[in-house]
């Protein structure tokens, strides 16, 4: 039978490999019955979730996976720069088997990107940072980096990132390569910039004000446009005379729609 970690690990890939998406709901039947087990284990399954931070749960739509505020994708982006950094930056040194080892994972990494398996490409992307703390020896780190990794995955998704797998791929051996070559501090620099790359290729709004749309949409409208000027005519056999005001309409600025104005 199907146990709970092994539905959280099935779910966790799942949105790695951006196969979930943001907001998809998961009813604890069809899991059931698609893993061939309890609804207990499930439910134990999505509690675990949701602790860990990938899924919640509502009395109205029940289990769905999250969808990530502004401020939690900034949130996301922040911890991971201060957990890689920092693993980073206690190195003295790194292994021979630990380079093989990142090594081997770029060239799946590489593979997946010739193929067209676009679900392994995503999760070997962003699963290079796991594997980098496993590497370097810290699997509780690699957990924590997992969890994190699966979040921004869904922030990506969620906010339409524009960053190009390619060069998330280039990043990944330009830090291995300062890895062997024994240049930590580049490694870590490289990965700052790697990680600020990503970030800011999401779009984000400026300003993170809660009631932006809202306000927008209940701004007051303009009900009483301005009625237009009359003609003025010149009496027959008379003819009309000159005032500074009667310039030619090519020459004189028209009033704008107070409704114009308003979209302008």
């Amino acid at each position: 039978m199907t146990t709970a970690t092994e539905i959280s690990n099935r779910i966790i890939e799942a949105v790695m490999a951006q196969k979930l998406a943001p907001g998809s709901r998961l009813g604890e039947q069809q899991l059931a019955m698609l893993f061939d087990c309890s609804r207990t284990i499930v439910r134990e399954a999505l509690t675990r979730l949701a602790t860990r931070g990938i899924v919640t749960v509502s009395a109205r739509r029940g289990w769905y996976v999250i969808e990530p505020s502004q401020d939690e994708a900034r949130e996301a982006f922040e911890a991971r720069r201060v957990i890689e950094l920092g693993l980073l930056h206690q190195l003295k040194v790194v292994d021979k088997a630990a380079v093989r080892q990142l090594k081997s994972h770029l060239q799946r990494e590489k593979a997946a990107l010739a193929g067209s398996d676009v679900g392994a490409r995503s999760f070997l992307l962003g699963d290079f940072h796991v594997c980098l703390a496993e590497c370097l020896g810290n699997s509780l780190l690699a957990d924590t980096l997992r969890d994190f990794t699966a979040r921004t995955t869904l922030i990506a998704m969620l906010y339409q990132s524009s960053h190009d797998a390619a060069q998330s791929c280039e990043d990944h051996v330009r830090i291995v390569e300062a890895l062997e070559a024994g240049d930590i501090a580049r490694a870590e620099a490289l990965m700052s910039e790697h990680i600020g790359t990503v970030q800011s290729a999401l779009r984000l709004q400026a300003s993170s004000d809660p009631l932006a749309g809202l306000r927008d949409a209940l701004a007051p409208v303009h009900k009483s446009p301005a009625p237009p000027a009359k003609a003025t005519t010149a009496p027959k056999g008379r003819p009309r005379k000159s005032t500074p005001s009667s310039a030619s309409a090519k020459d004189t600025p028209t009033d704008p729609s107070p409704y114009l104005g308003a979209l302008l």
